[in-house]
């Protein structure tokens, strides 16, 4: 019998709300569409969502497996998890630390909260984080530096009533095409215009008024450059900056000439002219991955919101709004305490350690003093410890992370548990596997990049040998740590979490349930049930900041150039980002080769090198791929494009981190290009054929 359920999607961080229709006959989804009552898509959906929701491509894991050898052979639920449990218990015993985990922003709040609880609480562990620090931290750290608190100032609501929408190192047209839609039917009016700041003629920068294109890895200088011509020329936003802000003079003490700064980030002056008068209207300046995955993430963030600080583009149809990635990254941050408590409650206060160990029951000192090192670091914490055994739940490090050769070396070190719902290539070095529900088989909320909490519902039962996030992690918990939680169902999890954001400026307190059904999503901080979050610290014409002056702070970093230059020897600077189909490591879209993504690469720069076939070697100092050729035009000359979400890119890119953030920088590093021989070609793809 058919059944009709309203959920929410989480292919991306936009949240649409969907309905989903179950198949008449069988198992399965039938029909996906646009919810028309849903605030945030009214009706609007993403056919990749859609697809992504009823018929994902990627080979689905259907029972526990357990390790035999060099077989991973089909096992019981109970074996399964007596297996791990005793190994973990054992892990723990010996040192807390000695047991990673690593969550996910494709869990539900809830399923992420108890993770948390779980990691922190339970076993006591600062060798946990989540694969949204690969995207999200240095826009979140950026976002505390200056306003003291998370997440962006603006809202969709906002996007309407801007006149400049700048989009910064992201790719919104491919990435968030509901949301796309939303700015381009703004930048449809004679008074506005849509400028893309970005090295490769993305989609996005095609249908632009205006496409500026920095040196990859200039996009620091870049925004230090249009601030310091925006003093030059008597532009800023004096009232602005003395009533609401602080640390402009250091900042100002601080900036190159707008000549300097244009030539290190390769534009011209015009452009930087061009830049800014387009600002001086109301502006919203979006970034994503391009600015945040770097060694200068964090800085560059900061730059960018210190345009609109600069300017007085701060305030309802302005603003520094960054792009998020996965569906729940919002929801990780607040939920899931892999960087602060739940609610953003600090590591570093005491007494906030306190009230979760309180709420808990749990010994103050059980919790990290922490937040530990991030992703990068817990895998590298492999090699000679404290790590020795890793828990991944719905995440992919062994294509995901940074010099991906490495950390497969590393996790086949570890006994590894790996919960998901696809096979995968970490899935591949697993000791145990736990088979979890996907999207369409859960229950919980989620939390979309604007603060809205919507509702995600399954259109059918879990099917045979497959559990919920929620379940597996709560049975773990049983086995380990008796009275920490109890088998609860999501309601009664959501309700827990609630009350322990209350007060704070996350604050969930006045959302539950009943209220979700009634008003589908409501945007936080919402402390009672009426209340619903709106423009961040602006009310009725007057700013508060959570800093400790109370005002917003500019920040001071200015260009230090790229981790890894281009030499003789690697002449070209790698770049990733993602295509339509790629999401998440490209699990629920398989369709790609598994073994050569395609490198986009403009034509002179091949005819140079002398290459003219349709396949190459693209090698850096870690690792060699095989590529299959693009010529493009849209990629600048002595760059190549690779797609971020295909298995095999990550094993060239370098581990460098943001001092600051923890998140690794995807987007610049040196490689060569050179013609493929049949000798090159075995070698190059033996790791993929083991795999097999």
């Amino acid at each position: 019998m058919r059944n009709t359920v309203p959920t929410t999607c989480m292919r991306c961080a936009v949240g649409c709300g969907h309905i989903n229709q179950s198949l008449d006959v069988g198992y399965g989804i039938d029909i996906v569409r646009g919810d028309v009552t849903h605030p945030v898509n009214q009706g609007l959906a993403c056919q990749r969502g859609i697809r992504e929701s009823k018929s994902p491509e990627g080979k689905w894991l259907t029972r526990p497996l357990i390790r035999e050898g060099d077989r991973l052979l089909p096992t019981t639920w109970d074996v399964a998890l007596g297996r791990v449990v005793e190994q973990f218990t054992l892990t723990v015993e010996r040192d807390p630390d000695g047991l990673a985990v690593l969550g996910s922003g494709q869990q539900t709040n809830e399923a992420a909260y108890v993770l948390g609880k779980l990691a922190r609480g339970g076993f006591g562990t600062r060798y946990y984080d989540a694969n949204t620090t690969l995207c999200m931290a240095s826009a979140v750290t950026a976002y505390y530096d200056a306003f003291g608190s998370d997440a962006p100032p603006c809202t969709y609501d906002d996007i309407p009533d801007a006149r400049t929408h700048l989009v910064w190192g992201a790719n919104p047209a491919v990435a968030h095409p509901v949301m796309f839609r939303w700015i381009q039917e703004s930048t449809s009016d004679d008074d506005s215009e849509l400028i893309v700041v970005d090295p490769i003629e993305s989609e996005t920068a095609a249908v632009a008024d205006t496409h500026v294109s920095p040196a990859p890895g200039g996009d620091l200088a870049l925004a230090r450059a249009v601030l310091a011509r925006l003093v030059e020329r008597d532009a800023i936003d004096d009232a602005f900056i003395a009533t609401v802000t602080t640390g402009f003079d250091a900042l100002r003490a601080e900036l190159p000439t707008a000549e300097d700064g244009a030539a290190t980030a390769g534009v011209d002056l015009d452009t930087v002219d061009e830049l800014v008068d387009s600002i001086a209207d109301p502006t919203l300046l979006y970034w994503g991955m391009g600015i945040n995955q770097s060694t200068q993430g964090t800085a560059t963030a900061g730059a960018l919101i210190d345009l609109c600080l600069a300017t007085g583009n701060l305030g309802p149809g302005t603003g520094p709004f960054s792009l998020t990635g996965q569906a729940n990254s919002m929801g990780t941050r607040v939920c899931s305490s892999k960087g602060t408590w739940p609610g953003h409650r600090s590591f570093d206060d005491p007494n906030e350690r306190a009230v979760v160990a309180e709420a808990w029951n749990v010994p103050a000192e059980r919790l990290p003093k922490d937040s530990g090192p991030g992703p990068v670091g817990i895998v590298e914490a492999i090699d000679g410890g404290p790590v020795e055994a890793v828990w991944t739940v719905a995440t992919n490090p062994v294509a995901g992370l940074p010099n991906s050769s490495a950390v497969r070396d590393r996790l086949n070190e570890a006994f590894l548990v790996v919960q998901d719902a696809f096979r995968t290539e970490t899935v591949e070095l697993a000791d145990v596997v736990l088979p979890a529900a996907t999207w369409g088989e859960s229950d919980g909320t989620t939390m979309n990049m604007e603060r809205r909490v919507s509702r995600v519902r399954s259109v059918m039962d879990t099917p045979t040998g497959v559990r919920t996030d929620l379940d597996i992690i709560t049975s773990i918990a049983e086995g380990m740590v008796p009275g920490l939680m109890e088998r609860p169902d999501p309601r009664t999890v959501f309700e827990e979490l609630a009350e322990l954001t209350a007060g704070t400026s996350a604050d969930l307190s006045g959302i539950g349930y009943p209220r979700l059904e009634e008003e589908k999503a409501v945007r936080w901080p919402a402390p009672d049930p009426k209340s619903s979050g709106g423009y961040r610290y602006y009310d009725d014409g007057n700013w508060s900041f959570e800093t400790a002056s109370g005002r917003a702070r500019f920040s001071t970093g200015t260009h230090r150039g790229v981790p890894e230059p281009t030499n003789e020897e690697y002449p070209l600077t790698l770049t990733t980002a993602r295509t339509a189909d790629g999401y998440n490591t490209g699990v629920r879209s398989r369709s790609l080769d598994p073994s050569s993504p395609t490198a986009r690469i403009h034509p002179e720069t091949l005819e140079c090198l002398g290459i003219d076939g349709t396949d190459a070697i693209l090698a850096s100092r870690r690792s060699e791929v095989p590529v299959r050729i693009d010529p493009d035009s849209a990629v600048p000359r002595d760059v190549v494009w690779l797609p971020i979400h295909h298995p095999r890119t990550n094993e060239l890119t370098l581990p460098d981190r943001d001092p600051r953030s923890d998140e690794p920088n995807y987007k610049q590093c040196a490689v060569r290009l050179v013609p493929r021989s049949p000798d090159r070609t075995a070698a190059a793809g033996a790791e993929v054929a083991s795999d097999d």
